[in-house]
């Protein structure tokens, strides 16, 4: 009895979040550990799909480096980075599409299916949701010097449509987005997915953007989980980039989160999709278990 009595205290934890983000709409990015590993792809199935029976919209977005480098492998394609950057040709492309829109986009369908979800797996270019144009990168060579590089069918947003994503949310669909965008001309380019779920969660309006990675959140120290920092605003963000402390492969989280603040997004939230749940425990407990930005 003293069980159960705790699981009905567990519930009732959550009945004030429910009710304040009744019909709100979440944007989810999916990517690292939960993407790959069988049992984290199906709690998180599993939590974006009880997200929608309790009444809050979610829409995913994904990407899928890792599976894409393995799919140029098997084809005999080496990938090929410049400062860190992926270069992305017409082959390059045709793989990215057949990985992110095909294999990655379906799987994800059929695991809220699975668990009861009526889940549509779209990309950008999907009723034209992603305007895009080629992204121009600037990088500073080893002496110094600014150097404009090419990096082929890599693009970025410029325009976010929300017809059809408002239709399906309308309708009780969850929308799955895979980061391929089309510019005016038709022409589609790879996006980085961290990026395309700030755009798609600020045209929204959305009332969370919550970025599922490797890591806690955001640390002081990647190796000391005691160093996170469990809630921060875009100032505090912000420091924290000139001074160095995110880094690497937090920056682009992070610049999609403070671009989704500044257009209209309440909170983000970065969470390690390693944790059982992690999407259920950060929303719906008081004290949350990653990282969440809001603004000043």
């Amino acid at each position: 009895m003293i069980k159960r009595i705790e699981k009905a205290e567990i519930l009732m934890e959550a009945l004030p979040f429910i009710q304040k983000f009744h019909r709100k709409v979440f944007v989810v990015k999916y990517g690292g550990h939960a993407m790959i590993d069988e049992k984290a792809k199906n709690w998180t199935a599993q939590d974006v799909v009880l997200l929608k029976y309790v009444g809050i919209n979610p829409v995913v977005v994904h990407g899928g480096g890792p599976e894409i480098n393995k799919a140029m492998e098997k084809m005999g394609k080496k990938p090929e980075f410049v400062h860190g950057l992926r270069i992305t040709d017409e082959e390059t492309l045709d793989i990215v599409e057949m990985v992110l829109a095909g294999k990655i986009n379906g799987d994800i369908v059929s695991k809220l299916s699975k668990f009861g979800g009526k889940a549509v797996g779209l990309s950008g270019k999907s009723g034209r949701i992603i305007l895009a144009k080629k992204k121009l990168k600037k990088i500073k060579t080893d002496n110094g010097e600014e150097i404009e590089v090419d990096l082929g069918r890599v693009g970025e947003t410029v325009e976010v449509n929300t017809d059809l994503l408002e239709i399906l949310i309308n309708n009780n669909y969850i929308p799955v987005v895979s980061p391929i965008g089309l510019d005016e001309r038709g022409e589609a380019y790879n996006l980085n997915a961290d990026t395309v779920a700030g755009d798609i969660a600020g045209a929204l309006k959305a009332e969370k953007l919550i970025l599922i990675t490797d890591v806690d959140g955001i640390m002081d120290d990647i190796n000391d989980p005691n160093t996170i920092h469990k809630r921060l605003t875009v100032s505090e963000v912000r420091k924290m980039i000139e001074d160095g402390r995110i880094k690497g492969g937090m920056i682009p989280k992070v610049e999609s989160a403070l671009y989704a603040l500044d257009h209209g997004v309440k909170s983000v939230h970065i969470i390690n999709g390693k944790i059982p749940h992690a999407l259920l425990l950060e929303i719906f407990t008081e004290e949350g278990i990653g990282t969440m930005i809001t603004k000043d």
